[in-house]
């Protein structure tokens, strides 16, 4: 697959998306550059914006296997990865798959669990494969969490690990629609007999693993690298950082990058698409000292400050 029959695919993918889900397509693109960089989504925002739905929407879009995980302070990891269990006819204990052996995992409200649990998806995410009882198993290719947490809902809530959160190379919001989008919303559903909008494969699994492919083709001038490392660089320096962004955060930044340029039917990384990407692979992985976690200072600060002292490169002809 080439870059510009990647760049259509995307653009199909993307339509098929908003034909069930009422939203924002930059926040869609920012979803889909992270599965075609072959990386983790997680969303924040209160119930009901649409999370399931456009988790579950894109799994059938991309035709590969959904499975949703409601985490709750009771989940054990063996309810994610799965467990042995004795089969009295043959004699013997036999491996039960948990949710999590699916290409597309909803992990839903991933902050209700408490760290023990959540720390089960950590192999998972980093490494595509889980460790049960001495054996280890590889998980489907391709391999996607999509996990929401809601802001609002906070009375029982575990605060994700840093190392968890480090593993998802975007955090986004679906957000609310505009006025004109929730009276469409209701023109769609009226105009339907079911509370769930049907929608369509756009391409198979055989073709989603191409996708992840084309990205590496991607070319990245040494002046648009040299951006990259001084930007995540900066955050570093910032007085108000305890922890700035780090070599794999780096990493996650020039891969989703790449596949924004794929999006965008580039065979280069131009700085706009840096730009598009840069809060949402960023912001998350800042760690505030604890003097400017009580002064509210947002993340998204520091990264447009890292962003504002480094100079753009100009791309030549």
């Amino acid at each position: 697959m080439n870059v510009s029959a990647a760049a259509e695919t995307c653009q199909d993918v993307l339509s098929e998306i908003q034909t069930a889900v009422i939203g924002d397509q930059q926040r869609f693109e920012t979803i889909l550059t992270a599965i075609v960089g072959g990386g983790h989504v997680l969303l924040e925002d209160v119930p009901g914006t649409g999370k399931t739905l456009t988790a579950r929407t894109l799994a059938t879009a991309l035709d590969l296997e959904f499975k949703r995980i409601q985490f709750t302070p009771d989940l054990l990891p063996a309810d994610i990865t799965g467990t042995h269990v004795y089969d009295e006819q043959a004699g013997e204990f036999e491996f039960e798959e948990g949710p999590i052996f699916a290409n597309v995992v909803l992990a839903d409200e991933i902050n209700r669990a408490p760290p023990k649990t959540q720390a089960a998806l950590l192999e998972a995410m980093g490494e595509k494969q889980v460790s049960i009882g001495g054996e280890t198993r590889e998980l489907p290719d391709p391999f996607f969490v999509i996990a929401t947490q809601n802001p609002v809902e906070q009375e029982g809530t575990f605060p994700l690990p840093e190392a968890q959160v480090d593993r998802f190379m975007v955090k986004t919001t679906i957000g609310y629609p505009d006025r004109d989008g929730e009276l469409e919303l209701l023109e769609r559903r009226a105009n339907r007999e079911t509370r769930t909008p049907d929608v369509g494969s756009v391409v198979d699994r055989d073709a989603v693993l191409d996708l992840q492919t084309v990205p590496e083709s991607i070319g990245v001038d040494p002046e648009i690298r040299e951006y990259l490392v001084d930007v995540c660089r900066a955050t570093r320096e910032d007085e108000r950082v305890e922890v700035g962004i780090s070599p794999r955060g780096l990493q996650r930044l020039f891969e989703a990058s790449r596949a924004r340029a794929t999006i965008a039917s580039r065979d280069y990384v131009a700085p706009e698409d840096v730009h598009a990407v840069v809060h949402p692979v960023l912001d998350h992985r800042i760690v505030l000292t604890t003097e400017a976690d009580v002064r509210d200072v947002d993340p998204r600060s520091i990264v447009e400050g890292a962003l504002n002292s480094v100079p753009v490169p100009s791309m030549g002809d």
